[in-house]
């Protein structure tokens, strides 16, 4: 009777454990995927909107003077504003509301890679913060402080939706000389407004305050000094936003500032830095839209 007791406890034994094996064998769960770490985040403030993070939560920004979209950030100035880079960046490294096409990268003049969004180079903030007895001492921001923004009126929290720019740049007409600020022939550096891209932006002598004299009702001219359409209003910190508004023309949304639409020169070819259009037909009469520009009439 014993010996009968054993078999059908062995016998238990056995049935238990095949059925626990076929259970796991064939388990309709899938092994999940570990998703991939975001490299690149959006953040928001209440004062920025929407604005460019690395992955730790460290703020990104851009530096208008690097308006032809290499950096331009050089000797000292990399110790403060650090190059940001991310090795193979990939589609699934890049957090929601960021497009991965509009992600690039360079190398700057001291060798190093850089990535850009939009065309712009993308970089840290390491201000002085502390002495070592030698000299100031550069630490990283923290995460979610944005205290770059608007250092030395050139450097911007880096933003997915800004609609105007700033850059700092030489002139250079479609005559080939470099042009100083007030139009006259010399080097001279201008700081003026382009779209999110960095493509230069124009206004016309000839318009007056929140009107359009120069497109034809038909558009036939748009294709030498293209509108600059568009009706949202997005602008760095260092501008007033109130100066902007949208018109109408002829169907079509139009951003002014202090008055004055704003447009493309075709000539420029939307390449980034160029701006031709400021000595076409003659120097003056197209010139590019400046901060402090005397609001039209």
């Amino acid at each position: 009777m014993k010996l009968q007791q054993i078999k059908f406890a062995l016998a238990a034994v056995i049935m238990t454990t095949l059925f626990q094996s076929c259970s796991s064998d064939n388990s309709n769960e899938p092994t999940p995927t570990p998703e991939a770490k975001k490299e690149i985040n959006l953040a928001a403030s209440t004062t920025l909107g929407t604005y460019l993070t690395d992955k730790d939560g460290r703020s990104l920004y851009f530096f208008s003077t690097d308006a032809n979209g290499q950096s331009s950030c050089t000797g000292g100035c990399e110790v403060v504003w650090p190059v940001f880079f991310v090795d193979n960046l990939t589609a699934d490294k890049v957090g929601a509301g960021l497009t991965f096409s509009d992600f690039g990268s360079i190398t700057t003049g001291s060798g190093k890679k850089q990535l850009t969004y939009k065309g712009w180079p993308l970089y840290y903030y390491a201000p002085v913060t502390s002495s070592d007895g030698y000299g100031g001492v550069n630490s990283p921001e923290a995460p979610g402080k944005t205290t770059g923004d608007g250092v030395g009126g050139v450097w911007f929290i880096a933003k997915p939706d800004y609609s105007i720019m700033i850059v700092r740049s030489q002139l250079v007409g479609h005559d080939g000389k470099n042009y100083k600020s007030d139009y006259t022939v010399g080097d001279g550096l201008t700081t003026y407004f382009t779209d999110a891209k960095g493509i230069t932006l124009y206004t016309y002598k000839g318009d007056n305050f929140n009107k359009n004299n120069f497109t034809k009702a038909d558009f036939s001219n748009n294709g030498v000094w293209p509108i600059y359409e568009t009706d949202k209003i997005v602008v760095p910190s260092a501008l007033d936003k109130s100066k902007f508004a949208v018109i109408t023309v002829f169907g079509k949304s139009q951003i002014t500032y202090n008055g004055w639409p704003l447009y493309y020169f075709g000539q420029d070819a939307s390449v980034r830095g160029a701006n031709k259009g400021i000595s076409f037909p003659s120097p003056g009469v197209w010139p590019v839209p400046v901060k402090d520009i005397v609001p039209a009439i």
